[in-house]
C-alpha cells in the first residue's frame, strides 16, 4: 500500500471512529502536515501503534471539551482525576476504534496503553505528522495528531 493511501486510510478511519464513538454532529477541518515539536495545551492522550502501521496518535484538546464529551456519554459532569482518567479512556477507545476500522482494510495496527498529558507541554521525537482537526458541534474542538513512522512526502 502507498503513503499516500496508508495516510488516507488512518484518517479516514480516525473520522469513523470519532463519529461512532461521540454522539455529535463532526465538521473535519483541513488536514496539516506539521513538523515537531507540536505545542500541546490542555489535555492530550498519547498512544502508540504497532504492526503494519508505527507510530502515534495524539489526541488534544481543552479540559471543557472532554468534560462535554464525558456529560455527553454518560449524563454526569467529570472533573480533576476522573476527567484525566476518562480522557486517556476516550483515547483508548477511540485508537482501538481505529485499530479494527484498518484492520477491515487489510491493515494491522496495534495500539499501546495510553499516556495522558496535563497541562503545556512539546512533543517531539518525530519528523512529521498529520494534524486533523475536528470540530464536535456543541462540544468543542479536538486536534488529532497522527505521527506516522513512513517517510511523509
Amino acid at each position: 500500500m502507498t503513503l499516500n493511501k496508508t495516510i488516507t486510510e488512518i484518517v479516514n478511519g480516525t473520522i469513523e471512529s470519532i463519529n461512532t464513538l461521540v454522539a455529535s454532529e463532526t465538521k473535519i477541518g483541513k488536514l496539516a502536515l506539521i513538523t515537531e515539536p507540536y505545542p500541546h495545551d490542555g489535555i492530550g492522550v498519547l498512544i502508540g501503534m504497532t504492526g503494519d502501521i508505527r507510530g502515534r496518535v495524539l489526541i488534544d484538546g481543552k479540559p471543557e471539551m472532554f468534560s462535554s464529551i464525558g456529560q455527553a456519554m454518560f449524563g454526569m459532569p467529570i472533573e480533576g482525576e476522573m476527567l484525566e482518567s476518562f480522557s486517556g479512556e476516550l483515547g483508548n477507545m477511540l485508537a482501538g476504534n481505529l485499530a479494527t476500522n484498518l484492520s477491515a482494510k487489510g491493515l494491522v495496527m496495534d495500539i499501546t496503553p495510553p499516556t495522558v498529558l496535563v497541562g503545556q507541554s512539546k512533543v517531539y521525537g518525530f519528523d512529521k505528522a498529520v494534524r486533523l482537526p475536528v470540530e464536535l458541534t456543541g462540544l468543542g474542538e479536538l486536534k488529532i495528531v497522527l505521527m506516522i513512522d513512513m517517510d511523509l512526502k
